[in-house]
């Protein structure tokens, strides 16, 4: 039996818990953000990957977008699920391996927000795969907006130090804190209490990348313009240069 990757745990039963955490309370400025690179044309259609609990394929739902929102967890998606409907919203949900997305040329702007699976996987191949599946899914013209960690930051900062100053009762928290500087990934031990009470506690790794590093790889991938700025929560904004003080980068890359 296939061992279970950190990430997958982390999710396991998570979905309540996960919308009681700091980093969610953005959710209507960075849709405020997203309409507006939408240029509000409510004819496109727009894929939500590594939705989660579905906060931005629901806030914009609501706004009149079309939405297709994909995870991996069963448990996020069965709650996203629920908060749909009790707002009324038809939203096509699905569980997928954002690596092997099963759409071609079909979506017009793809996002994917707060780390839902980019840059999480255990190899950069793996990280590389999901940029691909995503790009693979849009049309010729599409736009693919989505955060992703700075690599810039724990050159300058400590993450532990940012992490615990962001914390607050109920939320998950991390410790351990080791960045590696030769492959750019922060081991941590993070401990949180899933929606049944249980207490986790799991060794957990994420890959941060250099802008320059992203630009590469979508330029590899086709892309034509590519704007990186950093990623403010709730207030995204093409205005913010990004700096070794931003915890998260912004990403907008254009076909």
């Amino acid at each position: 039996m296939r061992k279970k990757q950190w990430y997958e745990s982390l999710f396991e039963n998570y979905g309540q818990k996960y919308d009681n955490e700091n980093f969610t309370r953005g959710t209507v400025g960075e849709c405020d953000f997203i309409e507006a690179e939408l240029k509000f044309d409510k004819s496109l259609r727009v894929l939500d990957i590594g939705c989660g609990t579905g906060r931005h394929s629901i806030e914009l739902t609501r706004r009149g977008y079309s939405v297709t929102g994909i995870d991996l967890s069963e448990t996020q998606l069965n709650r996203a699920k629920e908060k749909a409907e009790s707002a009324n919203l038809k939203i096509d949900f699905q569980q997928q391996v954002a690596r092997y997305l099963t759409y071609n040329n079909e979506f017009d702007f793809a996002i994917m927000l707060c780390e839902g699976g980019f840059p999480l996987m255990e190899t950069d191949e793996m990280n590389f795969g999901i940029l691909k599946s995503v790009t693979k899914s849009l049309n010729g013209h599409g736009k693919f907006l989505f955060t992703t960690l700075n690599g810039l930051f724990p050159l300058y900062h400590s993450i532990e130090e940012f992490c615990a100053s962001g914390t607050e009762e109920g939320n998950a928290t991390y410790r351990s804190n080791t960045f590696d500087l030769m492959t750019f990934r922060d081991h941590n031990v993070t401990e949180f209490e899933d929606d049944f009470g249980n207490k986790k506690v799991l060794e957990c790794n994420e890959r941060y990348y250099a802008p320059c590093e992203i630009t590469w790889l979508l330029t590899t991938l086709g892309y034509k313009k590519i704007d990186i700025f950093g990623a403010k929560l709730g207030a995204f904004s093409r205005n913010d240069m990004l700096t070794t003080r931003d915890f998260e980068m912004l990403v907008i890359a254009e076909k």
